[in-house]
């Protein structure tokens, strides 16, 4: 099955269909997902919201091609990655998913620049090229003072600025961040979430995976899973506040 114009089956940037993950574990088996199925349009921020053990760590681990299901079928960008091999989904990490993560996860003993190119080095950019784009995707998150200086010369909020130009800079087809603020004081926290919201307005898309509400609140649509399954599909705000045990608008009340 094939889609056209880099879009899913439905047009979708992002399509889940009936994803399964199931794990063996002692000998028995743990469903991680059970039957999840959403899309996300190109250019949307969405936040994917769970407590501990929801499945939400899992699916983001298929969401960036770093694991397939068990069953179901996952189109990015209009293709089926859910059939893919080890080396296949390796190129579709590197072409069309930024990631960024909790710890940040940058090269200690190299510069901003430097952990900024990574991804381009991957792709055998020349480093004139290399260069000159991880000159501009950190003057786009506000560091391009701050481009020859090493992570522990960097304040945390710094560093994640790094990291979010890191994912910016191979110009990929979503940005998947996990848990962004997590190792951030809330002040800081805040400076990221707004350049999240610049990303957005500038037509990135942006899937944000978390258990914090107030994060989720930010997010103009949220998706919260629950024992591996989708339980609320909405506005940030509403899904933030859901409970299972109640209709989502008695919920949002607190009716």
């Amino acid at each position: 099955m094939t889609a056209e114009n880099g879009a899913g089956p439905d047009g979708r940037l992002i399509q889940l269909q009936d994803i399964t993950r199931v794990f063996t574990v002692g000998g028995e088996e743990v469903r991680a997902l059970r039957g999840v199925s959403f899309g996300i349009a190109r250019g949307e921020w969405v936040a994917i919201i769970g407590q501990s053990g929801s499945g939400k760590t899992t699916l983001m681990n298929l969401l960036g091609c770093l694991d397939t299901p068990s069953t179901g079928r996952y189109f990015l960008n209009g293709k089926d990655v859910s059939r893919m091999s080890d080396d296949e989904l390796a190129i579709i990490r590197n072409k069309e998913i930024g990631f960024i993560f909790q710890t940040f996860q940058l090269l200690p003993r190299e510069t901003a620049q430097s952990n900024v190119e990574l991804p381009l080095v991957y792709r055998g950019l020349p480093a004139r090229e290399r260069k000159e784009r991880a000159r501009a995707a950190l003057e786009k998150v506000g560091l391009g003072h701050r481009m020859h200086h090493r992570p522990n010369e960097l304040s945390g909020g710094q560093r994640q600025r790094v990291a979010i130009a890191r994912a910016l800079v191979a110009e990929p087809s979503m940005l998947l961040a996990d848990e962004p603020t997590g190792n951030l004081d809330s002040t800081t926290g805040e400076e990221i979430v707004r350049l999240f919201e610049q990303l957005h307005q500038a037509g990135h898309t942006l899937v944000l995976v978390t258990h914090e509400p107030k994060l989720a609140a930010r997010c103009p649509r949220a998706v919260r899973l629950s024992d591996g399954e989708v339980v609320a599909d909405g506005p940030g705000r509403e899904v933030a506040l859901f409970d299972r045990e109640l209709p989502l608008a008695q919920a949002v009340s607190g009716a």
